[in-house]
């Protein structure tokens, strides 16, 4: 589904890239497979960092864990190194093993030599579990879904219930996926953050929208739908991209305002909950081979964050809020389903106390 103003409510006062997603930041693009059969509700998100081949010119990252709950896989050496070697890949918590499999596959096809002649590969998996509505025992992800997930990489990607997002859950609604972008000013120069979201976290009480917080409305009206959660044991993951010239220090710090954006929505980072945030920069990138320069870049002074502080919370929440308007009701396993907002809150305008 795709989402056109006044579809979803306005975060903030930061302006918006054209696309108002994570592909405002240039070379970034996104790409689904989801898959849909009765019990079996979940599918993969790739996000590709840059346009280039991301093992021979890596990208440099930041980490930022607010609460570690979670089996994703390639954060040690990204923390380690701070930086990024492979596409981003999301998908379900069973899913790991299999696409980070299939992710090294991948790049060794493009280059035989990895693992022999030139070191392994680090694949970066991120997972949230959607085992309510998807049968996770089924292993319905497979090496494949990755290939179609990276064939239909495009600038105007599909948000809601696809991809990664498919089976996931937010405040006992549907959750899944959502993207924003930001415009700023890094002191002289013009900049993008942008976010993308995997949502599946939050109690229907705490479901707070610009501010307000929404939980006895919505909890009136799901008093008839699928057991929702009493207690916080979800979990999200945030990717925000920037063509910021920053360095991996100051990405681990623009990671956790992504911090900032999520509380905003009703989180606490529960016990049970896997928040992990990660952000790249755009603005240069780094050499596999020994043999080739390291990049001579004027980083962003840290006197000029502030404004980069604030586009990554704003996207992420707006992220967050886009993620559950996009995302269309689905009926998973053993009669579980979890409905989308804008059908439990058709009128939302007026229980935001917005204008018509």
């Amino acid at each position: 589904m795709q989402l056109k103003a006044p579809g979803f409510p306005r975060i903030g006062v930061l302006p918006s890239g054209p696309l108002d997603s994570l592909a405002d930041v240039a070379g970034v693009m996104v790409g689904h497979c989801t898959l849909d059969a009765g019990a079996v509700q979940t599918g993969v998100t790739v996000i590709r960092p840059h346009a280039g081949d991301v093992f021979m010119h890596k990208v440099p990252a930041g980490l930022a864990v607010l609460n570690g709950f979670g089996k994703s896989m390639g954060l040690l050496q990204l923390q380690e190194l701070g930086q990024l070697e492979t596409p981003i890949v999301l998908g379900s918590t069973f899913a790991v093993g299999a696409l980070a499999t299939a992710l090294t596959r991948e790049t060794i096809a493009r280059h035989p030599e990895i693992g022999r002649d030139w070191p392994t590969v680090n694949p970066l998996v991120f997972e949230c579990n959607d085992g309510f509505l998807n049968d996770a025992q089924a292993f319905a992800v497979q090496e494949q879904h990755l290939t179609q997930a990276m064939a239909d990489l495009r600038l105007d990607f599909a948000q809601g219930s696809v991809g990664a997002g498919r089976g996931m859950s937010a405040f006992g609604l549907k959750g899944g996926i959502g993207s924003a972008s930001r415009r700023v000013r890094a002191g002289a120069e013009p900049c993008t953050v942008a976010a993308l979201v995997l949502a599946n976290f939050g109690r229907p009480e705490a479901l707070t929208i610009q501010g307000r917080c929404l939980g006895s409305i919505l909890q009136e009206r799901l008093k008839n739908s699928s057991r929702a959660e009493s207690v916080e044991k979800g979990s999200i993951i945030l990717i925000i991209a920037t063509d910021a010239a920053l360095d991996s220090r100051q990405l681990s710090r623009l990671a956790r305002r992504a911090g900032a954006g999520l509380a905003r929505t009703g989180s606490d980072y529960g016990h049970g909950s896997g928040d992990i945030a990660l952000a790249f920069s755009s603005a240069y990138t780094l050499p596999q081979r020994a043999s080739e320069p390291m990049p001579a870049i004027a980083m962003v002074h840290e006197a000029s964050l502030d404004p980069l502080f604030q586009a990554s919370a704003e996207a992420c929440e707006q992220a967050i809020v886009k993620a559950l308007f996009a995302a269309s009701t689905v009926n998973g396993r053993d009669g579980h389903d979890r409905k989308g907002l804008a059908e439990v809150a058709p009128d939302w305008r007026d229980f935001l106390g917005l204008a018509s």
